[in-house]
């Protein structure tokens, strides 16, 4: 399947598509075909906000779950296109929400986006030889915290470039300000206005950028400008994850002179021009941590496959403490076990390789069937302990205190309607579901559709009973006011 502009002069302020195309992308492809999107249309993107999960819990999870992309690796490759005029193929690209809005969001450029099929499902190629509309519409972004990552790469491939300030969940704030500092000591002119950065640059050239504290997108959105800028730059107090370390062997692949990737201090020597590459997307560390959490909790028996076990050493290392048995069988598969109670463990979310803040929640929900007192302290973001409530509500005892979260296990969980407030908090309720007293209610999983794929179909292939719904009971009809 491909996805391209209605036509080539792509308007600057774009809409939202039209209800029918958004229903038409999320069909199967069983062939080859083009989709021409309107993105004028009146319409409103028919979100599928009213989407629940019922969850029965008491089934322990037993079998094998293959892992998908990892969506943080993916959104980046896919705004590295950007930097070419060639084709990028990008293989084992998940199938989530996130993705389909990058995906929109480039066709909106004037790129070229195709889709494979069948077996080739998860294949994406990318070509953005005729890019018209350096612009990022808060209409296609709103709900994506990575929207920033366009920015480098409009700004070094097309001198120019709009991006909207990102959304996505309410974790808190992830500043923009790290981007604009590092791009402007690329050289680049940067208004704020409207809710828009608008950057401006003839060519960006090389230069010193310390970064003042880690961000894995600044990382990841710098390193792209300056892969075509004008002589060296060298970047401290790089984020040191997984997914920059994929994106820097993406862009290498360009042609792209890169070296340190991984490491605090990342040199690009600047080129005049990238070339098309393939390349495959590293597996969803946070994917696999949400499961191996999920069998520990229900006292399971399940195989990871597709996975990168090296990814998830600080994980590891702290469920081991808590007396889990995780035994890697090859280099990307693992198996975990659990036939012992829990014991309680204190942890701190730090960058990579520290504790990832995308497995907090997760953890939390494991720390209320632990024997024990765990303490969970939050240094990335501010305001990341919304699902303590909700687990709260389901039996939990759990008392927030500034960025630490006080977790009283083992306490017995039941069921209760619960709602989803971002994107890992939804991961813990549905973990916390699987071992409830009863049937549990998640709204608005949405969220978890942004970065999960198909979760309730692999949850359901390994034991669990859970089904998604839409609306319980229709809406009522407006009542007409009476007029004396």
């Amino acid at each position: 399947m491909r996805i391209v502009p209605k036509s080539a002069a792509v308007p600057v302020r774009t809409e939202l598509m039209a209800a029918s195309r958004v229903e038409e992308l999320k069909k199967p492809v069983s062939r080859s075909r083009t989709i021409r999107i309107n993105f004028n249309h009146p319409s409103i993107t028919p979100e599928r906000f009213m989407d629940k999960f019922v969850i029965r819990g008491g089934n322990p999870l037993v079998g094998s779950i293959r892992i998908s992309g990892a969506k943080n690796a993916a959104l980046p490759a896919m705004a590295a296109a950007i930097l070419t005029d060639e084709p990028v193929i990008l293989e084992n690209i998940p199938d989530v929400r996130d993705i389909q809005t990058e995906r929109n969001l480039l066709v909106s450029m004037g790129a070229d986006v195709e889709l494979g099929y069948g077996r080739a499902s998860h294949r994406t190629t990318i070509s953005c030889k005729d890019l018209v509309n350096p612009e990022a519409a808060y209409e296609l972004v709103k709900t994506m915290r990575a929207s920033t990552l366009v920015l480098g790469p409009l700004l070094a491939r097309m001198g120019r470039a709009r991006v909207s300030q990102p959304g996505g969940c309410a974790i808190g704030a992830r500043p923009i300000d790290l981007h604009i500092k590092g791009l402007e000591r690329l050289g680049a002119s940067i208004q704020q206005e409207h809710g828009y950065i608008e950057a401006r640059a003839e060519r960006l050239r090389g230069g010193h950028i310390i970064f003042d504290k880690i961000t894995v997108t600044g990382t990841e959105d710098l390193m792209m400008a300056a892969t075509l800028a004008q002589g060296e730059t060298i970047m401290e107090n790089c984020a040191r994850e997984p997914e920059v370390v994929d994106l820097a062997a993406l862009l290498t692949k360009m042609g792209a002179k890169i070296t340190g990737a991984g490491t605090h201090t990342i040199h690009i020597q600047g080129v005049d021009k990238l070339h098309g590459a393939r390349h495959r997307i590293i597996p969803d560390r946070i994917e696999a941590g949400t499961f191996v959490i999920a069998a520990v909790l229900t006292g399971g028996d399940l195989s990871l496959t597709n996975c990168d076990p090296s990814h998830l050493g600080a994980l590891i290392q702290k469920l081991q403490e808590c007396g889990v048995s995780i035994t890697p069988t090859s280099a990307d598969t693992m198996r975990v076990t659990n036939g012992h109670r829990l014991v309680a463990a204190d942890v701190t979310t730090e960058e990579y390789p520290g504790f990832a803040t995308d497995m907090q929640a997760q953890f939390m929900a494991l720390a209320t069937q632990a024997e024990g007192t765990s303490i969970i302290t939050e240094n990335i973001f501010e305001n990341r302990f919304m699902h303590a409530q909700e687990l709260a509500r389901m039996g939990a005892n759990i008392k927030v205190e500034g960025r630490r979260a006080i977790v009283r296990g083992r306490t017995s969980l039941s069921s209760a309607a619960v709602q989803c407030s971002d994107l890992r908090a939804s991961a813990s309720l549905v973990i916390a579901a699987l071992v409830a007293d009863g049937e549990t209610i998640l709204d608005r999983v949405y969220h978890i559709d942004r970065g999960y794929e198909r979760i309730e179909e692999k949850l359901k292939s390994v034991g669990a009973q859970i089904r998604r719904i839409g609306e319980i009971l229709p809406k009522r009809a407006a009542v007409p006011s009476v007029v004396a």
